[in-house]
């Protein structure tokens, strides 16, 4: 007996895969329309922050999930190829070599015919539950192994294709009413006859586990969804709770009422928001109160040289030249006195923006002297130099020229002719110290934090002219430099008032306009 050898073409899956493809095919071009019919419903949706990051970590798992599921489907159905194609080729190479080395007990010889031999390895050779076996000669089937599916040898479709591979063999897979079918054909002929050993496999039932291990997997991963996208909801709901009290109090806060703050609870970035938007509050509050503090300080400063002006033009005498004439020069006096309050508070309210100062470098001693010889047209008083710094140091010589002779003034206006002023200048190291020193009565510890603020007078000033914003405008001098000003006793008796500047160009944060 002799048999033909298999072809080794393989058809397996031909139709089911175009059928796959189809599908697939018709699914996506399905799918667009809906997705498109969605996209104006969501852009009229309003989504809150916190349902994006839900909507977001929802569907990064949801993807992450599926497609751990879909590549474990992928797996197992490629080990159940291999599972169907390895048994179906091991039960092949079993026939084989029972033809090689079997004896058939009828002649005590070796097979002569298809029919022993097929009949008698199915005697010796139980298959598993998912297969098949059956013997093909004479035109139809003539023997099968046991199996409660045993009609698939009437199913045209398996009928066929054995028949088209009795010549070539091979492998094909077939639609059945039992599912997939994985078959390979092998041809075998003898003297008298052509036939073939037929080994069939059922697919779904090695799918079936496949599957039900997916429905788990679905069930769990949908559960697992579930949850992670709760959690990330109410995460994302605690994390931006800041920032709608950062609304709601944004919304409650008025042009009259900025002492609200956010609570800040928690240690973490938007926590550190809270902590900077509140900061920033105070300072808005800080700054509307000073505004307030110095319009009402202005305005009552303005009010007093008005009253006179109107009194004064109210009681004139026309008719009386002398009365006129002292009633003019008044005025005059209290228009001068005017003019210079708003140019001391326009000059302040530049010191707040950028190009206040135009630094450059400016050789200090050389600085002192120039302003000493400006100060002896103040009064007179004993004008000396009483401490050299050596070196230079970036600096607006107009502005601290301008804050030296400020300080000057404030000490001719405390000191008498007989009295010493002195003006200085040390090395401090990254800082130059410049100062004014009298021997005047001196500056009372209560008031020597709260003399450089605006409209500030000290309680001896009584007598002396000025409305009290002359220090102040020395301190936003020194400010806009990088600097400060501060006041100290001096010895034996007076006062200092000294100037600690940057040697080195400092760039100083302007707040925007």
């Amino acid at each position: 007996m002799t048999r033909t050898t298999p072809a080794t073409g393989t058809t397996t899956g031909t139709t089911t895969g175009a059928t796959v493809g189809t599908t697939g095919t018709t699914t996506a071009t399905t799918a667009e329309p809906r997705e498109a019919g969605h996209s104006g419903a969501l852009r009229a949706f309003r989504w809150s922050v916190r349902a994006r990051i839900t909507a977001t970590v929802g569907l990064c798992v949801a993807l992450a999930l599926a497609g751990a599921g879909l590549l474990v489907y992928l797996l197992g159905l490629e080990r159940v190829h291999d599972t169907v194609r390895t048994a179906t080729a091991q039960e092949i190479a079993e026939l084989e070599a029972f033809e090689e080395e079997g004896v058939d007990p009828a002649s005590g010889g070796a097979f002569t015919s298809i029919e022993r031999l097929v009949e008698e390895f199915l005697l010796r050779n139980v298959p598993a539950p998912s297969e098949l076996m059956a013997g093909y000669w004479g035109g139809d089937f003539e023997t099968r192994s046991a199996s409660s599916r045993g009609e698939l040898v009437d199913d045209h479709g398996f009928v066929s294709a054995v028949r088209s591979r009795l010549e070539s063999g091979g492998s094909a897979t077939v639609g059945t009413q039992w599912g997939e079918v994985y078959l390979e054909v092998l041809p075998l002929q003898d003297a008298q006859r052509t036939g073939a050993f037929v080994v069939a496999f059922f697919v779904d039932d090695e799918r079936g586990p496949l599957h039900d291990t997916l429905r788990s997997y679905a069930i769990g991963a949908t559960l697992a969804w579930l949850v992670v996208t709760g959690v990330a909801g109410w995460q994302a709901g605690r994390l931006l709770a800041p920032l709608r009290s950062l609304r709601r109090t944004a919304e409650e806060i008025s042009e009259t009422d900025l002492s609200l703050r956010i609570e800040e609870t928690g240690d973490d970035d938007l926590t550190e928001l809270t902590r900077t938007v509140n900061a920033m509050l105070g300072r808005l509050e800080r700054a509307f109160q000073g505004q307030r503090a110095f319009l009402d300080d202005a305005g009552h400063e303005l009010r007093t040289p008005l009253t006179i002006l109107r009194g004064h033009l109210e009681l004139v005498d026309p008719g009386d030249p002398e009365d006129v004439e002292r009633t003019r020069d008044l005025l005059v006096d209290e228009v001068d006195r005017m003019a210079r309050l708003v140019e001391d508070m326009i000059l302040l309210t530049k010191a707040e923006r950028p190009g206040f100062v135009t630094p450059d470098l400016v050789v200090v001693d050389q600085l002192v002297a120039d302003v000493l010889g400006k100060t002896r047209g103040l009064a007179d008083r004993r004008w000396r130099v009483e401490a050299h710094a050596g070196g230079a140091a970036w600096l607006d010589e107009q502005r601290i020229t301008q804050a030296l002779l400020q300080l000057a003034d404030n000490a001719v206006k405390h000191t008498s002719p007989e009295d010493e002023v002195a003006l200085g200048a040390e090395d401090a190291g990254a800082h130059v110290r410049l100062w004014v020193r009298d021997t005047g009565p001196g500056v009372p510890d209560a008031e020597k934090e709260t003399i450089f603020a605006r409209f500030a007078r000290g309680a001896d000033e009584g007598g002396t002219e000025g409305v009290g914003l002359g220090l102040s405008i020395v301190a936003a001098i020194a400010a806009a430099h990088g600097g400060s000003v501060h006041v100290e006793d001096a010895a034996p008796r007076g006062a200092r008032f000294v100037l600690t500047l940057p040697r080195e160009r400092k760039e100083v944060a302007w707040p925007a306009s």
